[in-house]
């Protein structure tokens, strides 16, 4: 698994191996208990999972806070703090479930140090829910068992967990299927592996009656199959549907391998892997974030050789030590285990070993945030102060706004869910927003993208002052314009529908980005004359507005960033160079969108707006104006600049459209 993430940047399916292993310990275990009549005891087993679970995770996560106070960007802070407490607490998965299908999360360029933890998460949530099926099929099993006396614990709890196998295995590959970011990291979607473990412990005893002339062969067919699964499956984007079969029943296969001298277990047996096995759960929670903070720190996207081999041994001696240091002597402390209040309050200790410093992070945080909310406007006046005139001098003191810990809340969300005649038919349209004055004159439309509703801030203080009233059509990731092959389904499906929107409901505008600025492929720079193109079918997308006597106002797109501009802020500064870019690098040398003005096909009704020389002052691209953060990821505006800019904007849509009139 670490050799994957290390140099292939790929997943490997071995979770998914780990997971089914779990229950199939843990199903044995209790199975076992059963048998011999010894209670199930579920409260001391919950007490003892987690104290042997905790120390190793506390130290690893320990270390994390420390690390990312001092080598993370602010901007990523915010995210960490969550993290940490998600993974404390057993809930990483669905944390991250969260982060993968929320396009509005702050797009982070390296991935969390943390990350690793949703395994361990959904491994301590079954901790909690499988002896509870396991009591409840026991509870079944006596009940039963007076009329078919012949029926055994095992048979009721196979039948159990077969209906669980079943169900989740569904589930899982119908949203693996549509919703595949959400189902790698549900739990629903995960069960079956669990389940499958289940059931291999609880039909071992039939099983282990495998032939050996099938089941070395097996074994070994098993083993091999585990260590393709990564180099043949997507592990990342196609699991955990019917996909992860395939490690699950290579891990059952060598479950189920006869002892023998040629078979798997006698490579399996060897000193140096029964070493890795005692410290694989340390060696785990290390491997990751000693990666992702090598990344951090090098600046590089890619592991050499040596670099690889250096991380693995850093990650092995910190396994190591944590095992024999922590992880083993908290384990074989007699006196912790020897009563539950004593296991309880042990666990108490160690959550709070994380949560004091945690609270002290947060709390710096916090008393920044305040120290920011309480400057008065001259100190943080953005765009203004790059209007003619402006001689006003901030506090050499005052924070810039916002600050990146804050990021998340960035987004230009100024209106409210439209209501009344403005609400869309059907589903096509998801988000619909209004804002401005409550008895408008005058009706203004954005449609497009993110990038079209982060200037909706702007065009909000401009219709509060102007009295009109602004709708937002936004779908993430969806640049208007017409059919185009460029485009998806839903994409050309929402832009369908919201042109038949402004068209039922002829506002006296219509708000548009109209080109589009992306990076290479390999996510660097565009070469010169390729860093910005008019979008895809544009006229025609517009065309039905302007042909309805509706005017358009076609903006110019933002600049999009190689690396991420509040991160280097954080790292280097807002005057480092290494923050800012000359315009040429990365926009047009002239707006796409002057040659499609200036053919006269579009008519009077159609108009242009370039605002670069807000975001790209005397030709560079900067970070940091007036005080005020530009950007609040690699092309998206914040919230505070869009709005310092509504001056501006205003003067320049008026003077683009005859809505002053």
């Amino acid at each position: 698994m670490m050799v994957y993430h290390v140099w292939f940047g790929r997943v490997s399916g071995g979770v998914d191996v780990f997971l089914m292993l779990s229950a199939f310990f843990l199903t044995g275990s209790f199975i076992r208990k059963v048998e011999t009549g010894r209670p199930l005891a579920l409260v001391t087993y919950w007490l003892n999972v987690f104290r042997r679970l905790l120390p190793a995770a506390v130290v690893v996560l320990l270390a994390v806070i420390a690390a990312s106070a001092a080598l993370l960007p602010k901007a990523r802070w915010s995210s960490i703090m969550e993290q940490i407490t998600a993974s404390l607490f057993y809930q990483q998965n669905w944390q991250l479930a969260r982060d993968s299908v929320d396009y509005y999360a702050t797009d982070h360029a390296t991935a969390s140090p943390l990350q690793h933890f949703w395994s361990l998460s959904i491994q301590g949530q079954i901790f909690i829910l499988w002896p509870l099926l396991l009591a409840g099929g026991l509870l079944l099993w006596k009940k039963i068992g007076l009329r078919f006396p012949a029926l055994g614990y095992r048979a009721v709890m196979g039948a159990l967990f077969a209906v669980v196998f079943a169900c989740s295995l569904a589930y899982s590959i119908g949203t693996t299927a549509s919703r595949q970011e959400w189902a790698y990291f549900d739990t629903g979607a995960r069960l079956w592996e669990f389940a499958l473990g289940s059931l291999v412990a609880i039909a071992l005893p039939l099983l282990e009656r495998v032939p050996r002339w099938l089941g070395v062969p097996l074994g070994w067919g098993g083993l091999a199959a585990i260590l393709a699964c990564g180099m043949v499956l997507q592990v990342e984007q196609q699991f955990p549907g019917y996909l992860a079969l395939w490690p699950t029943l290579a891990a059952a296969a060598v479950i189920l391998a006869p002892a023998s001298p040629w078979g798997v277990q006698r490579l399996l047996a060897l000193p140096a892997l029964g070493w890795l096995g005692n410290i694989s759960y340390a060696l785990y929670l290390w491997h990751w974030p000693v990666m992702v903070f090598f990344l951090v720190e090098s600046g590089s996207q890619d592991i050499s050789l040596g670099a690889g081999l250096g991380l693995m041994l850093v990650s092995l001696l910190l396994a190591w030590a944590t095992t024999r240091i922590v992880e083993s002597p908290l384990r074989s402390w007699q006196w912790l285990s020897a009563k539950r209040r004593r296991a309880g309050l042990g666990i108490a200790v160690l959550l709070s070993l994380v949560l004091v410093p945690l609270n002290g992070w947060q709390h710096q945080v916090s008393a920044e945030e305040s120290r920011a909310a309480a400057q008065v406007p001259y100190d943080n006046p953005g765009a203004e102060a790059l209007l003619p005139g402006f001689d006003q001098a901030p506090d050499p003191q005052a924070v810039t706004i916002p600050l990146t810990s804050k990021l998340d809340e960035q987004w230009s969300n100024f209106g409210d869910d439209c209501t009344g005649e403005w609400v869309p038919d059907g589903e096509v349209i998801q988000y619909c927003q209004q804002g401005g004055a409550p008895d408008a004159t005058k009706t203004i439309m954005v449609v497009g993208d993110s990038h079209a509703q982060h200037w909706s801030g702007a065009i909000d203080v401009m219709a509060q002052k102007q009295g009109w009233r602004w709708i937002l059509l936004t779908k993430p990731s969806c640049r208007f314009g017409g059919p185009s092959e460029t485009r998806g389904e839903e994409c050309g499906a929402f832009n369908q529908a919201a042109s038949d929107y402004v068209l039922e409901h002829k506002p006296d505008a219509v708000i548009t980005v109209g080109t589009f600025t992306a990076l290479g492929p390999d996510g660097e720079g565009r070469a010169p004359g390729e860093q910005e193109r008019v979008v895809p079918d544009y006229e025609a997308g517009i065309r039905p507005f302007l042909d309805a006597g509706i005017p358009v106002v076609a903006l110019r797109d933002t600049p999009r960033f190689v690396l991420s501009p509040p991160e280097c802020v954080d790292r280097f500064g807002a005057e480092s160079e290494k923050c800012s870019a000359p315009e040429s690098e990365l926009m047009a040398e002239t707006s796409p969108l002057d040659e499609l003005a200036a053919g006269g096909s579009l008519g009077k009704n159609f108009s242009t707006m370039d605002l670069t020389d807000l975001l790209c002052p005397a030709g560079i691209c900067r970070p940091v104006i007036g005080n005020v953060l530009i950007y609040m990821d690699q092309s998206h505006l914040t919230g505070v600049y869009a709005r310092s800019a509504a001056m501006e904007f205003e003067r320049r849509f008026l003077a683009a459209t005859d809505l002053n009139d």
